[in-house]
């Protein structure tokens, strides 16, 4: 059977992901709402912050995997989670977006191409809008890990 009311996705991510943080010694209330049939949960600044979200966001990745995997094992039609703890990818998709408004600025006003650093698919999805938003071509290239975006003039 099919669980496949995106509010109950909702209340069982939030029960799981409060319960795997009580494993940490954290009892906590997750903030839980959905975005474009991707469940949101937002965990409170605390004095675990730094462990939570881990090297480069590493833990809290970790914790979106172990929800969104516990969701489809429980035949949840809603499985894409995103955590996030104490604002942590509010923030960097905040500063991301200021360096990419640099970035398309500098791709319009000299037309020539700019390849990126590698980076996660969050952060391309963030590039991509963005471009689009001023009217540059967006691409990514590369495999895996070195996967990167490619701005480039619409006027070429």
């Amino acid at each position: 059977m099919i669980n496949d009311s995106i509010e109950e996705a909702i209340i069982f991510a939030k029960k799981y992901l409060e319960d795997l943080l009580s494993f940490f010694g954290l009892n906590t209330d997750v903030y839980a709402t959905s975005e474009d049939e991707v469940i949101q949960l937002s965990v409170p600044s605390t004095h675990l912050n730094g462990f939570l979200i881990g090297q480069r966001g590493e833990n809290m990745r970790s914790m979106q995997y172990l929800t969104s995997t516990a969701l489809k094992n429980n035949n949840y039609q809603y499985t894409r989670v995103n955590v996030d703890v104490a604002d942590y990818k509010r923030q960097r998709a905040d500063r991301l977006k200021e360096k990419a408004e640099e970035w398309l600025r500098q791709v319009r006003d000299t037309k020539k191409p700019i390849e990126l650093n590698p980076m996660n698919a969050a952060d391309r999805r963030i590039v991509h809008k963005l471009a689009a938003e001023y009217n540059i071509i967006s691409e990514s290239v590369g495999e895996g890990r070195e996967r990167h975006i490619v701005l480039k003039s619409d006027e070429d």
